[in-house]
């Protein structure tokens, strides 16, 4: 079984977003380069998925230099899970882009900036080792402050900035980090990172837990996490809405995924005699109650401030922030309670498919709304199911998903956040997940009211029809939801096997891929 596919799908949106460039003086051809090559992302993608499927691990080592030495990537059913989603949600983003934006703004810039945003997230799910993890970090981020500032107005320029500054101390702070770890490790290697850690003993493994919680303080900020989420909003509202969708749907995912790879992989291995300040288990049980405060933190204030935003786009800002919150509650259970780590990495991967095709379908249909009635203000809106029930339909079941009823993808989600708390005796994270479901059903409640229902407003009376190529976009989405939901089986066979990563053989396996002879 050959090994070189790992690399193919980097290596299709670095060659894109490179083309996109020096064509970008025929608006045509560009637009059709970047069609193909985010169409060819996708095959590479689903090639590469049929290599791994069910539960193989392959290692592609750059140069052909032996781990851990050289660079690797790493394509397991973890990774793979989230190229999936990702391979889904791109090339209907980028056709509705192409729909969407001006002429001039899709040449000079966005189209070299969506595919580089591609190759930054692909590489972070790919890498082996925690330094290309922060390299892949950043060429996301420049990426994603082109795409926020896209617009160059005042609101664009300065939300920009926020997230600039913001994510330079952040990077600050993981070079920092990676750099303590290498010291104390002596390697960068993920899989050989492991090795190590599953062979010190708890004091000489004692200082990578402060360093391992600085490294989770910046992948909370790459999520959008509370404390961390000051970015979000602002940034949200600023970008085009395909821009946006693509923010919720894939960049906030590399945080999630990051969390789940070095915390529940890499750290997870370390001796299981390790206590500290009465936490006893392995090192990840340090992480337990960080991540229900983040999480608990995040679903609160999400929730709760997104009951009150005047437009579209920050409503969904917010309520991106609560969702990842629910995101993460699973694994700060099964953090706490090893016994529980397929089940809370599965859980969470499960919650992301949902919030990856629900959050961008909704910004989308937020910026069909848009350019239809020239607004986005909920107080301005009403009757927008009577003028276009196709467009209410296809919000309603982004709306449903996120709320969690059956049969879509949504409700799975919920249900597994649930039985991860109820399956640890997490009352508390109990008690934060079903307030949150309430909060959930109150904002997505208050903008079906605002927006939808009740009367013909004269912005929705004198409003245009919707662009058709833009609609069949977000029923396509409407409809991957609806399909995750009634084929939920094997969606939810491929998120326990990515979960399995997370144990001790399912780490051995990946170690041996790596480390061995690229294939586990």
């Amino acid at each position: 079984m050959t090994t070189s596919l790992v690399i193919a799908p980097v290596l299709v949106a670095l060659v894109t977003a490179i083309t996109c460039i020096f064509v970008r003086f025929d608006p045509r051809v560009q637009r059709a380069c970047s069609i193909i090559g985010v169409v060819g992302y996708s095959a590479a993608v689903f090639a590469l998925l049929a290599r791994i499927w069910p539960a193989n691990t392959l290692a592609y080592q750059l140069g052909d230099w032996p781990a851990p030495y050289g660079i690797t990537l790493v394509a397991d059913p973890l990774s793979g899970f989230l190229l999936a989603l990702t391979a889904v949600v791109a090339p209907l983003t980028l056709i509705y882009s192409v729909r969407h934006l001006n002429p001039p703004g899709q040449r000079v810039s966005y189209h070299t900036l969506f595919h580089f945003l591609l190759v930054g997230a692909t590489g972070a799910f790919l890498t082996g080792d925690i330094f290309n993890l922060f390299v892949w970090f950043e060429v996301t981020l420049m990426a994603s402050y082109g795409l926020v500032a896209f617009y160059s107005d005042r609101d664009g320029t300065l939300a920009a900035t926020r997230y600039v500054v913001l994510n330079l101390v952040g990077s600050s702070l993981m070079l920092l980090a990676v750099g303590g770890l290498y010291g104390v490790t002596g390697t960068l290697n993920m899989a050989d990172m492991a090795r190590w850690l599953a062979a010190a003993s708890p004091a000489e493994a004692t200082p990578v837990l402060g360093l391992s919680l600085l490294l989770l303080a910046v992948f909370a900020l790459k999520a959008g996490l509370v404390p961390f989420q000051w970015w979000v909003p602002s940034a949200y509202a600023a970008a085009p809405a395909p821009a946006a969708a693509m923010l919720a749907g894939v960049a906030k995912k590399v945080g999630v995924y990051a969390i789940i790879r070095v915390g529940f992989v890499v750290f997870a291995a370390a001796d299981p005699t390790f206590t500290l300040g009465g936490l006893a288990g392995d090192l990840l049980a340090a992480y337990g109650p960080v991540l229900f405060a983040l999480a608990g933190a995040s679903i609160l204030v999400g929730g709760l401030v997104a009951l009150d935003r005047p437009t579209f786009e920050e409503t969904l800002a917010y309520s991106s922030i609560g969702q990842v919150g629910f995101i993460v509650l699973p694994l700060a259970v099964a953090a706490a309670v090893p016994a529980l780590r397929t089940v809370g990495v599965a859980a969470a991967l499960v919650y992301t498919l949902n919030h990856a095709l629900a959050k961008p379908l909704l910004f989308l249909v937020g910026g069909i709304v848009e350019d239809a009635t020239g607004t986005t203000e909920l107080d301005v809106l009403g009757g927008l199911a009577g003028r276009s029930p196709t467009l209410a339909g296809v919000f309603l079941v982004g709306g449903l998903s996120l709320v969690g009823i059956p049969p879509l993808a949504g409700f799975f989600g919920k249900l597994l956040v649930f039985r991860t708390a109820a399956l640890g005796d997490a009352t508390a994270a109990l008690g934060v997940a079903v307030l949150g479901a309430v909060l959930t059903i109150a904002y997505v409640s208050r903008m079906w009211n605002r927006a939808f229902w009740g009367e013909r407003t004269d912005a929705v009376a004198s409003m245009t029809d919707p662009d058709p190529v833009r609609l069949a976009i977000v029923v396509v989405l409407a409809g991957c939801i609806v399909a995750v939901g009634v084929g939920f089986g094997p969606v939810y066979g491929f998120a326990e096997a990515a979960g399995h990563v997370a144990t001790g053989p399912g780490r051995d396996a990946y170690v041996r891929a790596v480390l061995g002879g690229g294939v586990a």
